[in-house]
């Protein structure tokens, strides 16, 4: 078969999300429209004005990683190698029966291990160097996930990272398409990103992006007139990612594959030039050979901001038509995940594909000035074979992924 003729099958999903941990109990309680946003309780917050976030409960990494591994990680981490354990274990694969240098990991990463950083920091200026960990070196390190999951499970092949904020899950599963084309056999690929804590919440809030409300139901609001801003998560989804004829070959249970991938970058501000997400849209299309009529729902970025909804609107309406395709925001019940938001819409898409079904987007009125059928309040039944999921990251990145089942 040709390089060209690859076809990207996903065979596992590993989810670790606020509103559930692994991947049927996080799909159960989002076809529910069960939110996991709520005030924040990994710090003390009150001097924030931003104060809510999709945090993950009952994690323990204790209960699923060896003792040796836990002074090295951070909490980002953790979840990154359980969701890679729990991704091989949905898709029957045992790493170590394959060879080491057929196997790849390509993350993404927004910020990077920032709770471990700002930890060794304090130790730094309280106690001194000598109370700072030598895993300091690396932990912090946006990469940290694709070289620990990759250390853990013997995987020697191509590996990497990408960061471009909140696109980059998606950029991720396109690394990982790309180097299935080139001969890779298996290839874990995806986000989980983590950053609640003083020194990381700083930085999201020097975006000027996060909401300040203090109702979890009414606080991340996209395409609503009270749209004021995003609630951040921690969490994301990996995917094993394999070629589609050699997964069926082994037997392996197929969720559907990535069929499409677009990505642009938005010009700079006042140039006149127009937003690039249109684009990436259309790039994902043909690249897919799909019409959008061949699309039955659209996972929206969902900024909650008026101008960026406006944007995405816009985007979906050009595309489309108004009204005339399905769109949803399941991250209304998680926050945004940063770089693991876009993976965790897409392991969404391909379980809506198996039990033919819309989840919901939460809390929203949807505005009469987006002219989107919005999916609100209750999951809506509908046969789905294929879905776009959208994508943007701050600083312009525009992301798109077709993904469908075979």
């Amino acid at each position: 078969m040709s390089a060209t003729g690859v076809r990207a099958a996903v065979t596992g999903l590993g989810v670790v999300a606020p509103n559930g941990l692994g991947t049927e109990t996080y799909w159960t309680a989002t076809r529910k429209g069960i939110s996991g946003i709520g005030h924040i309780t990994r710090f003390v917050p009150d001097q924030y004005p931003a104060q809510l976030a999709g945090e993950i409960d009952g994690f323990d990494a204790a209960e699923h990683l060896p003792g040796r591994l836990l002074p090295q990680t951070d909490r980002m981490t953790q979840l990154a190698l359980v969701a890679a354990d729990w991704a091989f274990q949905d898709a029957a694969v045992r790493p170590e029966d394959l060879p080491g240098f057929e196997m790849g990991v390509i993350t993404a990463s927004s910020s990077g291990g920032f709770e471990f950083g700002q930890r060794e920091l304090q130790a730094l200026w309280s106690k001194g160097s000598r109370y700072v960990s030598a895993y300091q070196s690396f932990a912090w390190f946006y990469a940290v996930n694709s070289g620990q999951i990759s250390i853990r499970n013997g995987m020697r092949g191509p590996s990497g990272v990408v960061v471009s904020d909140q696109a980059g899950g998606l950029d991720a599963i396109a690394q990982a398409r790309r180097q299935l084309r080139k001969g890779t056999r298996l290839v874990m690929a995806g986000a989980v990103d983590a950053s609640i804590c003083p020194w990381g919440w700083v930085a999201q809030m020097a975006s000027n992006r996060l909401s300040v409300g203090r109702d979890p139901e009414r606080a991340y609001l996209p395409f609503d007139d009270a749209a004021a801003g995003h609630v951040p998560g921690e969490g994301g989804a990996l995917l094993v990612m394999e070629d589609l004829e050699q997964a069926r070959a082994r037997g392996a249970r197929i969720y559907g594959e990535v069929a499409g991938y677009g990505a642009t970058l938005d010009p700079r501000p006042g140039s006149g030039r127009p937003p690039g997400l249109r684009k990436a849209v259309e790039l994902a299309l043909a690249d897919a050979g799909a019409s959008p009529g061949d699309i039955d729902v659209v996972f929206a970025d969902a900024a909650a901001l008026p101008d960026l909804d406006r944007i995405e609107t816009e985007t979906i309406t050009a595309v489309f038509g108004a009204r005339a395709v399905p769109v949803t925001a399941p991250k209304t019940m998680t926050g945004r995940l940063y770089s693991g938001a876009a993976p965790l819409d897409l392991a969404a898409a391909f379980l809506a594909m198996r039990d033919e079904v819309i989840p919901p987007s939460v809390g929203v009125t949807p505005s009469p000035g987006h002219d989107l059928d919005l999916v609100v309040d209750r999951e809506r039944p509908a046969p789905v074979r294929s879905a776009l999921v959208l994508a943007r990251g701050h600083g312009g990145f525009n992301s798109a992924a077709v993904v469908r089942a075979v």
